[in-house]
């Protein structure tokens, strides 16, 4: 959290905050706005600048407040599609434009509506200041500054011009919001000095999959702000942002109990089993079992009468069902009742910030006690970087910890038998972690599980063959007369192999 105001005295300026017009910001600002000031928002072309300035302006009018947009770039009619296209009307919404209606110029033609770059740069802004007056709104746009930085034509000028723009605002009851398209060909860092508080926006195009948009506080005076980026996107409706999860913020308390898996085996194998507010990572080659063993948790929820959420990277719907049933687990019914709920996320289409804002609705919104993720790999794909991926998920499991949610992460490792790949080391931020492998056993592929840590409390330290079936998923007695079954080279000290007498194996 950036800070540039004491706790106390941010509480007291709270109740004098107008919103921004978007949840998400004000969150990330606190609150909102400090009202009567001039704020930036900056951004290249294309990042949503004109959405997030008429969602203020469209918020002020739903209170009553006169508000004004003033257009140097954009045409009313112009406006007015980008509003329609959100299921907005600019009703009430007064727009004033700078710009000529007709794209065509007739020379002989009477000047009667003004371009910025064929008047002085005074006689513009004294245009601006005869509409302000004569309207007086409490809320205003400007669109946008790089039209005053061209009729500027040098660096002092254009300064002088936006402090004239300042100190004019300051003597009226207005909130401004200017708007920069980065069009100079360097930053301008001196309009930052200028307006009270600077927001700027990015679009980012990765790839392969949608392009990214996130956005940045850069500067925000007398208001405490969550620093660092938050995604957003733009929908229907006008930005959708996504305040950037920090768990210190979110405590909740709850009974650190154990939830158990439906399985006394597996539970006894965990010492107990997996308690509230901890996270197990199941690790190991594709199809061994770890979707298998997670969607039992989330049985098990729902057959206590709580939620759980089941996050799919990399499997269809389709495709968990059909396991549910082979394995004879009830998924359908709870399904059908709500208490599981299964979500397909598509890593190439959603953002980490969205999917982290999903997460948190399922557990405030949904009230969700199990929460499972399967897989990271998947996840990983959404992310740009992988040192992203491990900050972000420490922050996603602290949340998730303090919220009395007991999360269960799958990761698949490179490989089916021998030595393993693990392409992402998570295990430090695990409170468990259960390694679930393939050993061959005089022909035949068998399947060994073992929990390797577990921060909690003691647990059983041997490793055991499981099986799935129409049963579910059984486990057999410690294989004490194997080694090397970890290291993909098992060996065979007993006098006969043990066997699970377990009927239609799958």
């Amino acid at each position: 959290m950036t800070e540039e105001l004491a706790g106390g005295t941010r509480e007291r300026e709270d109740l004098s905050r107008i919103s921004t017009g978007s949840d998400g910001l004000d969150d990330i600002l606190g609150g909102g706005l400090d009202p009567n000031r001039l704020y930036l928002y900056e951004g290249r072309p294309g990042t949503g600048k004109t959405t997030i300035a008429l969602q203020f302006l469209l918020h002020g009018k739903s209170l009553g407040e006169r508000v004004l947009y003033i257009t140097l770039s954009e045409t009313k009619r112009e406006l007015e599609v980008v509003a329609g296209r959100h299921g907005w009307s600019l009703d009430g919404v007064d727009v004033f434009e700078l710009v000529p209606p007709e794209t065509t110029l007739d020379p002989e033609r009477e000047l009667t509506v003004f371009h910025p770059a064929e008047v002085e740069l005074s006689e513009t802004t004294g245009l601006m200041f005869k509409e302000v007056e004569r309207i007086n709104p409490a809320r205003v746009v400007i669109d946008s500054l790089s039209e005053l930085r061209l009729l500027a034509q040098s660096p002092l000028r254009y300064r002088r011009q936006v402090l004239a723009l300042k100190h004019f605002f300051a003597r009226r009851n207005c909130t401004v919001i200017l708007l920069d398209d980065l069009s100079s060909s360097q930053d301008d860092l001196q309009l930052h000095s200028v307006a009270h508080g600077v927001v700027m926006l990015e679009q980012l195009a990765i790839e392969y999959g949608a392009e990214r948009r996130r956005l940045r506080v850069i500067k925000m005076r007398g208001i405490a702000f969550r620093g660092g980026f938050h995604d957003f996107t733009i929908t229907e409706g006008g930005l959708r942002i996504f305040p950037r999860l920090v768990a210190s913020e979110h405590h909740r308390s709850f009974q650190g109990e154990f939830t158990p898996s439906g399985n006394a085996e597996l539970d006894q194998l965990l010492g107990g089993g997996l308690e509230r507010g901890t996270n197990a990572l199941l690790i190991g080659a594709a199809g061994v079992g770890k979707s298998s063993v997670a969607l039992s948790y989330a049985i098990a929820a729902a057959q206590r009468g709580e939620h759980a959420v089941f996050f799919a990277f990399d499997e269809g719907r389709g495709t968990v069902e059909a396991r549910a049933r082979t394995l004879g687990l009830p998924l359908q019914q709870h399904l059908d009742s709500g208490l599981i709920r299964f979500q397909q996320i598509d890593p190439a289409e959603l953002s980490p910030g969205e999917f982290g804002a999903i997460v948190r609705g399922s557990v405030e919104r949904d009230s969700a006690r199990v929460m499972i993720i399967d897989s990271l790999n998947g996840y990983l794909n959404a992310m740009p970087d992988e040192r992203f991926l491990i900050l972000q998920m420490h922050e996603l499991l602290s949340y998730l910890g303090q919220q009395g949610v007991l999360t269960i992460l799958v990761l698949a490792q490179h490989g089916l038998v021998g030595p393993m790949d693990t392409p992402l080391d998570i295990s430090y931020l695990s409170d468990a972690v259960l390694m679930l492998r393939y050993f061959e056993v005089a022909g035949t592929v068998r399947r060994a599980l073992s929990v390797v840590k577990k921060r909690s409390g003691p647990h059983e330290h041997t490793i055991r063959e499981f099986r799935l079936s129409s049963d579910g998923i059984t486990l057999g007695p410690p294989l004490t007369d194997f080694s090397g079954i970890f290291l993909g080279n098992p060996r065979f000290s007993g006098a006969v192999i043990p066997d699970l007498d377990i009927r239609d194996e799958h």
